[in-house]
């Protein structure tokens, strides 16, 4: 277990990273719509740059250290990587999250590209683009579907996280009666 200056650091590297993570792909959901739905060139150039630059040096940073502090945070406190039920959850949905945003940055970088060409047109990669905006709204959802099981913490306790709740009870019994036997022995 981390120890109470740790654990707080630690959990305050976590709600950064992922407030910082939902918030950039809160911002990038919108300019991602507009740079679909513009017809003016310079507009989606500046945006296409734009949401190039928010991916390498905000988002992928951000996702990356969300699923590390995250981790850590779990192994090191008592809610445990296993233990619960909402701990899984989301952590089998971060974990493609991540993936998945790190495979589709190399569409956003091509059309960031692209993008700095003089003959970039507002119509041109329409598809690419469009599935930018559908890539970020899911992203969004589930993050935000993330955030209030982080919130809300379902219960439900998993067959291993029962077992170690079992061996620390019994534990906490066998420290008991250990004292009381000491104590017996005293008198």
């Amino acid at each position: 277990m981390m120890g109470p200056g740790v654990r707080k650091g630690v959990l305050a590297a976590h709600l950064v990273a992922s407030v910082g993570w939902l918030g950039a792909v809160g911002a990038f959901l919108p300019l991602a719509i507009v740079g679909l739905t513009s017809r003016d060139p310079q507009l989606v150039r500046g945006l296409y740059l734009s949401l190039e630059l928010i991916t390498r040096f905000v988002l992928v940073p951000l996702s990356i250290a969300s699923l590390v502090t995250g981790i850590i945070q779990s192994l090191g406190t008592s809610w445990g990587l296993f233990r619960y039920w909402w701990v899984i959850a989301k952590l089998v949905l971060v974990i493609p999250a991540t993936a998945l945003l790190l495979l589709h940055t190399q569409p956003i970088y091509h059309l960031g590209s692209v993008a700095v060409t003089a003959g970039f047109a507002a119509n041109d990669l329409v598809e690419s683009r469009g599935q930018l905006v559908f890539d970020a709204a899911a992203a969004l959802l589930v993050l935000l579907v993330v955030t209030l099981l982080s919130v809300y913490k379902p219960r439900g306790v998993t067959g291993y996280g029962k077992r170690k709740l079992l061996e620390s009870r019994l534990d906490a019994t066998a420290v008991v009666d250990q004292h009381r036997r000491a104590q017996r022995g005293r008198s």
